[in-house]
């Protein structure tokens, strides 16, 4: 693109975007050009085509993943750079199957945006498009609007048309299994079975069985032939949660079987033949572990192709309020209970506290609210003190300076000036008198339990005629 200014396509129904983009372009010395609709862009691309293309998905007629599809067959070339309000793991899948360069969420930083422009027009390596509906299902557990869920819908996005082997890293709790699902689901398996098992969560002893099944008198209490989940995962996907915890032997058994496709059931003399993508998730450091002498290195490799990291919950506090709202309607029909809703000083409460085990603490939250919260909005009252709620004391210290507030709040409306003259003197006076009820008068006692010295509260009492 040396030698003449880059020509950047803009399409928003909402003009104010499009001022925006138009701006910020321009000052990056490159040429632009705005539309509408969709059908607008179409009927100028028939003339001569942009460099780049930034298009939005919901506009009036024509959408923008519509026009993502019409432009992948028309002009195969174009990279697209597609934005949204919409940022959700549907929205990102569609537009990198339709085609598209990137996928950015509103509301965006517009040098981020500049960036991707260039990043764009210089790219050589631009996704190829896929106009199959593979895409279409709907994974709603996989729900999150922070920029660190968008990373995890980017990925699964770009792996849409792809077999490719992942890892999947995160913190218990976090969802590795529903991004496993969903890479399942958005890939040409997405028709074949998709086959989740714990490893942690079986024997050593009998990993290998359900891994590879086994024949008949294989080992005692082997009275028929099983058949193993890498069988029963033929055409689709197999999930290993839990990799980390594989025992050595069985960690070579399945680094043969990622080599070469082919295994044997324990006990067998007969090789089968297998077509299945492996998906792996782990909680652990496997790069540690590696150095530990824990895990295969070369496993280690062949695992980590692609990697995803699925964030902590307190890493996207902005989507607490998003997936505790939806799980605690899901609650209410699986207990078939009428569904609550939740206050916004509870929701804060909810928002403050770090949720050591995440989403699925989450979900447990909101089963155990919907059954003890005793009215139908759940209050800051309600949420349990280990999970950032308030006891008795913490309730009635809210209520005083909640209080105080509205009385500042009140003199101020009123015009009333110097508050602290008036306050800090009553302020006093209340502690010192239930300091000295509570010690039956004993004025060392009472200084004590206020955090003065005897004569500090001789002073006081004295300047505020408490003698």
């Amino acid at each position: 693109m040396s030698g003449r200014k880059l020509d950047v396509w803009v399409v928003d129904d909402d003009q104010s975007v499009r001022w925006v983009l138009e701006k910020a372009l321009r000052q990056a010395h490159m040429e632009t050009r705005s539309f509408e609709r969709a059908e607008h862009l179409l009927e100028a691309i028939d003339e001569r085509s942009p460099d780049v293309l930034i298009t939005d998905v919901r506009m009036p007629g024509m959408s923008g993943i519509a026009l993502l599809e019409r432009l992948n067959r028309s002009n195969p070339g174009l990279p697209i750079i597609v934005i949204t309000a919409h940022s959700d793991l549907d929205h990102a899948v569609a537009a990198y199957k339709g085609g598209a360069f990137e996928y950015l969420p509103k509301p965006f930083d517009i040098d981020e945006a500049v960036e991707l422009v260039r990043k764009a027009a210089t790219s050589q390596e631009l996704e190829a498009g896929n106009d199959d509906d593979a895409g279409d299902g709907m994974i709603p557990s996989l729900i999150g609007q922070a920029p660190a869920m968008q990373e995890v819908y980017r990925s699964i996005g770009r792996l849409a048309g792809s077999s490719m082997t992942v890892l999947i890293t995160g913190e218990s709790g976090t969802g590795k299994e529903l991004v496993a699902r969903a890479l399942h689901e958005h890939s040409p398996r997405a028709g074949r079975p998709f086959v989740p098992l714990n490893t942690s969560a079986i024997a050593s002893e009998l990993l290998e069985s359900e891994l590879f099944g086994h024949e008949k008198g294989a080992f005692t209490g082997a009275d028929s032939r099983r058949i193993g989940r890498f069988e029963q995962a033929d055409g689709g996907t197999l999930f290993l949660d839990e990799i980390g915890d594989m025992s050595p032997a069985l960690q070579t058994r399945l680094l043969r079987v990622l080599a070469e496709s082919e295994f044997y059931r324990v006990g067998g003399q007969t090789s089968i033949k297998v077509d299945v993508r492996v998906i792996a998730a782990t909680n652990q450091d496997l790069a540690r572990a590696v150095k530990e002498a824990r895990f295969r290195e070369d496993l280690y490799h062949r695992l980590n192709v692609i990697r995803i990291n699925t964030p902590p919950l307190r890493y996207r506090r902005e989507d607490i309020p998003l997936l505790f709202n939806h799980y605690l309607a899901e609650s209410a029909k699986e207990l078939d209970t009428p569904a609550k809703s939740i206050d916004a000083q509870a929701m804060e409460a909810l928002q403050s506290y770090d949720w050591p085990g995440n989403v699925r603490q989450l979900v447990n939250t909101t089963r155990r609210l919907t059954v003890t919260a005793p009215g139908s909005v759940i209050t800051a009252d309600d949420i349990p003190s280990e999970l950032g709620g308030v006891d008795s004391t913490g309730r009635a210290g809210r209520e005083w300076t909640r209080s105080l507030a509205s009385w500042v709040e009140g003199r101020l409306r009123a015009g009333d000036t110097g508050l602290l003259e008036t306050a800090l003197p009553d302020f006093e006076k209340t502690l010192i008198r239930i300091a000295l009820r509570q010690t039956g008068g004993h004025r060392q006692k009472a200084a004590r339990l206020l955090g003065w010295g005897r004569n500090t509260l001789a002073r006081k009492m004295k300047a505020l005629k408490l003698d």
